[in-house]
């Protein structure tokens, strides 16, 4: 009798606890997390194995990378509807409803990894959390540097000015900010979702792209191309955003350490894809591309005078330009 006593009080403790670690894995915040990269890039990974890993007694990041549960370019909209509760999104998606934060994404503005940080880190940074946050209902939690942009082409055509770039068809995402972009680099931009750019090469239907070279080997562009100019046009970056009612709802130490494993995140990210980027010129020359460099000077007078003498400057903030440049 004693010993079956004993043996049901063991039996009804082991429920009871897993009843209470049940409880406490309900009781974390759930966070999805829609991405259009896939799950194996350095953001991705920062992602997964340090941001979720520093907030995970608290919270439960669930993610969906490689554009597996919204298109590219809808997640904003998803956060501020509450089906997404965090987002990692280049500035024009932003652009897109507030224009301001197209200053961000135009060409020969944030001129690298560090200047990058600085420019968050700034008042240019203050205030464009407050627009996030006023105007778009979200809190921004930290940047992620992808790496500096880079065209990408099919053929051995020389590039070496933006007359050069006259009539290629220049894979950009959809958005009037990014079309603008291809435009300023002389191209013919044609909007191309970026999980069907591979085809697109392989097909002819566009003559290149751009991107960051770790985004050239992880999406394998260049299997299907046969030459990399380094503009270094734009720096590739990504904002990461929490939907504002979920971060209010936090409590100040906890709104603390999700942006300080936002930041330890990608401090780490951008390391690997500093690395990436030393590396990988010799790998793409093994592959049997041309890499070199164009008259960059060119490019940028070009580009420059192309966004001072269009309607997307206008929308920039008084002075941001100058602040930025200070930095």
């Amino acid at each position: 009798m004693e010993w079956t006593n004993l043996k049901t009080i063991a039996m009804a403790g082991a429920i009871v606890a897993a009843l209470g670690a049940s409880a406490l894995a309900q009781d974390k915040i759930e966070l999805i997390f829609p991405d259009v990269n896939p799950a194996d890039v350095p953001r991705s990974v920062a992602m997964t194995d340090i941001f979720a890993k520093e907030i995970g007694e608290e919270f439960e990041l669930k993610p969906y990378f490689s554009g597996t549960l919204f298109k590219q370019g809808t997640e904003l909209v998803a956060v501020q509807r509450g089906n997404a509760q965090l987002a990692l999104l280049p500035p024009s998606d932003f652009a897109n409803q507030v224009p301001a934060f197209d200053i961000l994404g135009a060409a020969y503005v944030i001129r690298d990894a560090e200047h990058l940080q600085k420019v968050f880190d700034s008042e240019v940074g203050e205030t464009f959390g407050k627009l996030a946050r006023e105007e778009l209902g979200v809190e921004i939690l930290g940047v992620a540097y992808y790496g500096t942009r880079q065209v990408n082409l099919r053929g051995d055509k020389e590039i070496k000015t933006p007359a050069d770039m006259s009539g290629i068809k220049l894979r950009m995402p959809g958005g009037e900010s990014w079309q603008f972009l291809g435009a300023s680099l002389g191209a013919n931009p044609v909007p191309v979702p970026y999980t069907e750019t591979y085809t697109a090469l392989q097909t002819g239907v566009i003559d290149g792209q751009d991107n960051p070279l770790p985004n050239d080997k992880a999406m394998k562009f260049y299997e299907v191309t046969n030459q990399i100019v380094m503009t270094g046009h734009n720096v590739g970056f990504g904002i990461l955003v929490m939907s504002s009612k979920v971060f209010d709802a936090l409590s100040a130490d906890q709104q603390t350490r999700v942006k300080a494993a936002a930041r330890k995140a990608f401090d780490s990210s951008t390391q690997v894809y500093l690395n990436q980027e030393a590396e990988l010129v010799e790998f793409f020359k093994g592959e049997g591309l041309k890499i070199y460099t164009p008259d960059v000077k060119a490019f940028q007078d070009f580009a420059q005078e192309k966004y001072k003498s269009s309607d997307l400057s206008k929308s920039w903030p008084e002075g941001m330009l100058e602040k930025i440049n200070a930095l």
